[in-house]
């Protein structure tokens, strides 16, 4: 185990090595000889907190919800009590993936896509449990300090390391490049806001309407002011092909800074942005109404049928919405009470599920069919909403600073995962830490410019690494487990290949729907 050597026995420090007095370098085979001579469980003889270096900043995140900096527990027990836990998962769960529930819906069709989230739910849970416990299924180890990618490195040895490094890097970059859509999104609706020369008859409108929808799909658009002045406003504030490179002069430079910490001071925007996004549901629902039909297989000029075999495309959002696998053993490594983690990780799951369902079906069911037709509901749903509402406006700035805020944590723990394995230092040198954020950047706006779909983005990223994280590592970590004990059964090894199976054709079916 590390120890912290005070400055007075440091001999010298160059770039290469570290050299440390004779004193120092016996207190350090003191601290592992009494070390061993306990049990891991054992802590009479583990060297004292003071003596040991302060931990580095530990940041948790969920691919589209919330990332934070966290206060480690040293001493195995955390500070937190069950409902601040509780809270602590939902929020950081949580994020842009809401947006794109009413979409996932439709695609699905109504009550298929309600099924499909409650069994998504509960099924993800599972998975986020098997992780849980995977720790403590390692024998004759101390595991108390270990996340789940060094138990999949246990188990796996150097392939579990670096694949999930990779598909920890596809949710991460996955996340900051539908960031970056979303971003510059919102930066184009509230610049059209301010500008104020674009009124929408319609308070819901559809985008996207293509040519063979009936008239009354589309929108109707009044000018005011001068049409010059509007033309050139066209020009240069376009969706994709300016507002995604003005956003570069913004990010770029934040995503250099050694440490992101001032931005964590914000992650409360989040929870915010979250509440705000239910209530302009329940208000904009309240005025429009419920216009639902019940079409079981058939499709009409309004509405969709109850079940699609577009289905899979609601699966790989779930995938990512419900993903928090990654840091599910930090996030309750902090809960007061340890005895209660699988009952506060399954009341924070219900309460992330329930926020799902409520948002989809509120904004499917109130979309007003006729005049438009269900198939008009957006990717993003506040799309449907024309720039000039006020409301809308209200969200989409909370949403647009709060993702101002998150993007250079999610850009941190990027450069710390991929450069930290790599070349040993998560910050090795300028050139280094910019040559990778120009990277991540240049994949943000690519997808801006010719693929701004954050529903195609979110369910290819999160079948992705929900294939490694959520179905496949889980299940068969704990099959080897129970082989190694010899409690393998017949029921338990079918149910997780299929389990397994499942995460393999969410994966696929992504690139053939």
């Amino acid at each position: 185990r590390p120890f912290h050597v005070e400055p007075t026995n440091i001999v010298s420090v160059n770039d290469d090595t570290q050299r440390v007095t004779d004193e120092a370098s016996a207190m350090n085979k003191r601290i592992h000889y009494y070390s061993r001579l306990a049990s891991p469980a054992h802590r009479a003889l583990i060297a004292p907190d003071h003596v040991l270096p302060a931990p580095d900043e530990i940041y948790v995140y969920s691919p589209l919800g919330t990332a934070f900096k966290i206060d480690s527990c040293t001493d195995g027990h955390g500070k937190n009590s069950s409902i601040v836990t509780i809270f602590m998962i939902w929020n950081t769960m949580m994020g842009t993936s809401i947006l794109s529930i009413p979409w996932g819906i439709k695609q699905a069709g109504f009550t298929s896509g309600i099924i499909l989230i409650l069994l998504m739910g509960i099924l993800t849970l599972y998975c986020c449990y098997r992780v849980v416990k995977s720790r403590k299924m390692i024998p004759l180890i101390d595991t108390s300090h270990w996340e789940f990618p060094d138990v999949c490195k246990y188990y796996f040895g150097s392939f579990g390391q670096w694949s999930s490094l990779l598909f920890s890097m596809v949710s991460l970059v996955g996340a900051m490049v539908v960031y970056w859509v979303l971003m510059s999104n919102f930066l184009f609706n509230t610049g059209k806001f301010i500008y104020r020369d674009v009124f929408d008859f319609l308070s819901v409108i559809c985008p996207g309407a293509a040519k063979d929808y009936p008239p009354r799909n589309g929108s109707v658009t009044l000018f005011s002011g001068n049409s010059t002045s509007f033309e050139l406003f066209e020009e240069w504030w376009d969706k994709s092909r300016t507002v995604p490179f003005y956003l570069i002069a913004a990010l770029l430079p934040l995503l250099n800074l050694k440490s992101p910490s001032f931005f964590a001071k914000f992650n409360v925007l989040g929870t915010v942005s979250v509440v705000y996004l239910v209530f302009l549901v329940t208000v904009k629902a309240a005025h429009l109404g419920i216009h639902l039909e019940f079409n079981w297989f058939t499709e009409n000029e309004f509405f969709v049928p109850e079940f699609r075999i577009l289905f899979p495309q609601l699966t790989g959002v779930l995938t990512l919405a419900f993903f928090i696998h990654n840091c599910i053993i930090t996030l309750l490594q902090n809960n007061r009470n340890q005895e209660n983690n699988v009952r506060d990780l399954s009341v924070a799951y219900f309460l992330v599920g329930l926020t799902y369902l409520y948002v989809g079906v509120i904004i499917f069911a109130s979309f007003p069919s006729p005049p438009l037709s269900k198939e008009c509901i957006e990717q993003n749903f506040l799309d449907n909403f024309p720039s000039d509402d006020i409301m809308s406006f209200v969200a989409r700035i909370f949403l647009l600073f709060q993702m101002m805020t998150v993007y250079p944590l999610l850009g941190y723990l990027a450069r710390v995962q991929l450069l930290g394995q790599v070349f040993g230092n998560v910050y090795p040198s300028v050139f280094h830490v910019l040559v990778l954020n120009v990277a991540i950047v240049g994949a943000g706006v690519a997808m801006a410019r010719f693929y701004p779909n954050i529903g195609g983005i979110i369910r290819y990223s999160g079948a992705t690494c929900g294939l490694a994280f959520v179905f496949v590592y889980p299940s068969l970590i704990y099959m080897i487990s129970l082989h190694r004990a010899g409690q393998l059964t017949w029921p338990a090894l079918i149910i997780h290949i299929f389990i397994i199976l499942l995460g393999l054709a969410n994966l696929i079916a992504q690139f053939l729907l």
